[in-house]
């Protein structure tokens, strides 16, 4: 059976309460014309759907069975309402050992505080962290703290963006990810020129997330 993929966008658009076809593809950063395609031909752009709709589970998108949203945009969370906030964790980064695995469940003696951001509402923002050294300058300062979604798949990975990931030897960095020419390796680059991109083993890789805001102080 052929996988019903304009039903698959309908649930999307119903989970986040869009009414307007309009309003639904300027949130998945497309056109209304290119939503009416996707759902005259049955089909979409995978990689831009979930890198707008982060709490919908990867393996439903691609085969339409299973559960529908990741576990962890299913857990109870308490906000100020309920149906569009959630506290999120900030977490120090000895917490991260091991977030690759699906069992992996952030301790709450591992949480300094919560944020609770209405601008996340639409992400499932799994945990945020600060910034520390001078790395990613400018586009991140020692001190500012990152929100970020664990990718569970690699090929969910969206190279050139900005990812925490979690290595045995070197533990959490924030680098700019890019493809490696070496198929077991990753290319970890830094925005501050004067540090020089290397290559991390993705055996030594223990997790690995998005980044996808920043809260930064002047």
């Amino acid at each position: 059976m052929n996988l019903d993929k304009s039903l698959i966008i309908s649930k999307i658009k119903s989970h986040y309460n869009f009414i307007k076809d309009a309003d639904f593809a300027d949130f998945l950063g497309i056109t209304p014309q290119v939503l009416s395609n996707w759902n005259n031909r049955n089909t979409f752009d995978i990689e831009k759907v979930y890198t707008k709709c982060l709490d919908i589970n990867p393996d439903w998108l691609l085969t339409g069975k299973g559960e529908m949203l990741r576990m962890s945009a299913k857990e109870p969370t308490q906000s100020i309402n309920t149906s569009t906030c959630k506290r999120i964790p900030l977490i120090a980064e000895i917490a991260l050992n091991g977030f690759k695995n699906e069992k992996f469940n952030i301790q709450e003696a591992d949480v300094k505080e919560y944020y609770i951001i209405p601008k996340f509402k639409h992400q499932a923002i799994d945990f945020m962290i600060e910034v520390s050294g001078s790395g990613m300058y400018p586009k991140y300062n020692s001190g500012d703290v990152v929100a970020c979604t664990i990718i569970r798949e690699s090929k969910f990975i969206q190279w050139n963006k900005s990812h925490v990931i979690a290595t045995k030897e070197q533990g959490v960095l924030i680098k700019r990810v890019k493809k490696s020419t070496n198929d077991n390796s990753i290319l970890a680059v830094s925005d501050n020129e004067s540090y020089e991109p290397f290559e991390i083993p993705k055996n030594e890789i223990t997790g690995i997330a998005i980044v996808v805001g920043v809260i930064r102080l002047e």
